[in-house]
Formats: structure tokens, sequence, C-alpha cells
């Protein structure tokens, strides 16, 4: 589990590490921080994929055609994927917690900085990486932009399963408002690389308990295996340390 990562990943007790609690205490507000902007071309969509850890969507980075910039970016970062982590029922599955509260999921939208020559280069720099990461919160209502995703779930039911997942934009995924907390951090699975800029929107997207359930009923073992259902793919809280996390709202 989580807790024996560093083992092999000395990184994973690092002092970069993600998730961490995002308390209103301890949070700067910084008039500094622009607003965000994504263009997405929903011609990248590529594929949908189960690998046993999450769902995820696959997209065209070969070149600058779905990107993300602005907020704390230094630059342009081009769009490679998204998944989700969720838990084994709705009261918990977010990574990031605000305020003591986890909510039922985290969609995680992963982008690189294309001024190094390919992702593999960028996950080894402190400015490679930029995710933006967005809540599920249950509500009674369903939301109608994750049904695209959720339609594929039975052809990737298990581990290995790939589908064509054509003509698709994550922007419409996003809530209404655009305000965030930043901070610098860490992929959430190993090898825990201490990269990222994390741009996490403080308003949630409601799905509904349904939603959840179609996610929970991928399985993380192959075809020919037991079926062991895939839930509670986040990792704990991490130490801060020393860090600042900074908001772009008072």
């Amino acid at each position: 589990g989580p807790d024996q990562w560093h083992k092999n990943y000395p990184i994973a007790k690092g002092h970069h590490q993600s998730p961490i609690e995002i308390n209103n205490k301890e949070v700067h507000y910084d008039r500094s921080l622009l607003p965000w902007f994504a263009s997405y071309d929903p011609g990248a969509a590529k594929t949908i994929l189960n690998n046993g850890k999450t769902c995820r969507v696959v997209f065209d980075d070969s070149f600058d055609r779905s990107v993300l910039r602005g907020g704390p970016l230094p630059g342009v970062y081009r769009l490679r994927q998204l998944h989700f982590h969720w838990g084994s029922s709705d009261d918990h599955g977010s990574e990031h917690v605000v305020n003591g509260v986890r909510y039922a999921g985290e969609l995680h939208l992963l982008h690189w900085n294309p001024k190094y020559s390919n992702y593999l280069d960028a996950v080894r720099r402190t400015d490679g990486i930029a995710v933006l990461a967005i809540f599920l919160q249950v509500r009674k209502t369903p939301k109608p932009e994750m049904k695209r995703i959720l339609e594929e779930i039975n052809a990737i039911k298990t581990k290995g399963k790939e589908a064509p997942f054509p003509n698709f934009d994550p922007s419409i995924l996003f809530p209404k408002s655009h305000d965030y907390w930043t901070y610098h951090g860490s992929f959430t699975t190993p090898p825990c690389e201490e990269c990222i800029t994390w741009i996490i929107l403080r308003e949630p997207i409601t799905v509904s308990s349904d939603q959840m359930a179609k996610l929970r009923s991928l399985s993380k073992n192959a075809e020919n295996e037991p079926e062991l259902p895939l839930v509670d793919n986040w990792r704990p809280t991490q130490p801060r340390h020393y860090r600042m996390v900074s908001a772009s709202f008072l």
C-alpha cells in the first residue's frame, strides 16, 4: 500500500508530496495569480482505457493541440490524459481534502511542459507537469457531461481493456467558477515525482450516486482473473511541510 511506496521509491517520503489537505487558515491569497485558460481540441481525444488503477482518457499530445495556460503556469502546457480517483462509497474518494472534507471523487487533467523534449523528460523537471484537479460531489442530479465517459465503462470493464474515444472536449466537465488553489507537489502514484504544479478548482462538479457506482463497476483484474472491484484508488494526504498553498480568490 501507499505507506510502503517509499521502500522502492524514496521520493515518496519527500517534502513536496501530494495530495495534501487544504485548510483555509493556512491558505495565502495571492493577488498576482492570473486566471487560467484551457483550449482543448475535441479531435485530440484518442482512447479510453482501464489500466487496473483508474479509468483514463488519452489525448494526442504530439503538438500544442489541447493546452492549458495562465494561472500560476510559466507557459503553455499540453494535455496528455485525464483520469479519476474514487472511493468504495460516496463519502470518500478524492485525494485532496478541503477543510476536513473529502469528496466522492477527483478528476485530474494532466498536462506537460513542451519546452522539454518529451513527456518523460518533463517528469524529471520541477516545472514539467501541470495538473488541473476537479472534485466530484454527489448530489441527486447526474452530470450529463459525464455521460459520454461512463457510457464506455462497459467496454473497458477489466484491466488492460481499451476502446476508441474520439471527439471529446474535456472542458465540458469544468465547473462554472474558475477559482483555484495552487501549490507545488507530486504525482500521487509511484514513483511520486515532485514535478507538479497543482491547480485545484474550488467549485466541485456534481455527479449522481449512480454515476459513481458506474466507476466502481470497473475491475482491477484482467478478464481471465477473479473480478476485483477497482475502488479506493486515492492516496492518503501527505505532510505539507513548509509549502505555501496560494488561492486565486479571497
